[in-house]
């Protein structure tokens, strides 16, 4: 276990009704989650909730046995537990290896920036002609990959994704669920995906359903 929820509640405002209801449950590395539930359900609230972006109106989350309101937020995102959203939220001015460059001195790698964040980008499809091209002028796909190899840069055993395959068409899609069931075997980390998508949920070795505020 990894991460763990404990009798998670949420609401938006004091007389509005719970989101999210006495939600409870573990999750363990090396696996893929895809979290599903209708509109409103309240699965990227979760996501925010374990990312640390808001917090439980009551109940704890634990990461690694610790309770995660005694970290550090920045540390907690820079270290341990990292996001992924549907728009990418790169730094789009930057070039693709510059994004990577970043989140490695940020997480504090000792070796090759440069070195190691090539290595990342050709990881995860993007060839060595591209490393240098500004990210605004990649496509989607390109752009989610740089997302997910910025990711893997930060060393966080978790990851986090809202929707991820959601601005792409079916064969970039694919390609970047294939990325993400990788990072599982590879390197043994928890991914866990939010998603609408019966086709994205068919590579989760867990499929969890929010349904009336908890997890089924």
């Amino acid at each position: 276990m990894i991460l763990k929820l404990e009798n998670i509640f949420y609401k938006y405002g004091k007389n509005a009704p719970y989101i999210l209801n006495g939600m409870s449950y573990e999750f363990g590395k090396g696996k893929l989650y895809a979290i599903m539930g209708g509109s409103g359900s309240g699965k990227t609230t979760l996501i925010s909730i374990i990312a640390a972006l808001d917090k439980p109106s009551s109940g704890k989350i634990y990461y690694d046995g610790k309770d995660i309101s005694k970290i550090n937020d920045d540390e907690y995102r820079a270290n341990k537990v990292s996001i992924i959203f549907q728009s990418y939220n790169l730094l789009y001015n930057y070039t693709a290896i510059d994004n990577i460059t970043t989140i490695l001195n940020v997480s504090g790698y000792k070796g090759d920036y440069i070195q190691k964040a090539s290595e990342l980008l050709e990881e995860v499809g993007i060839p060595k002609e591209k490393h240098k091209y500004v990210v605004q002028n990649l496509s989607g796909g390109e752009q989610q990959r740089v997302a997910i190899a910025r990711t893997i840069a930060s060393n966080s055993e978790v990851i986090l994704a809202d929707e991820p395959t959601g601005n792409l068409d079916k064969m970039n899609g694919e390609n970047v669920m294939n990325i993400f069931k990788n990072l599982t075997v590879k390197y043994n980390k928890c991914v866990v995906i939010v998603t609408h998508s019966d086709s994205v949920a068919e590579y989760a070795n867990c499929v969890l359903n929010i349904n009336d505020g908890k997890i089924i």
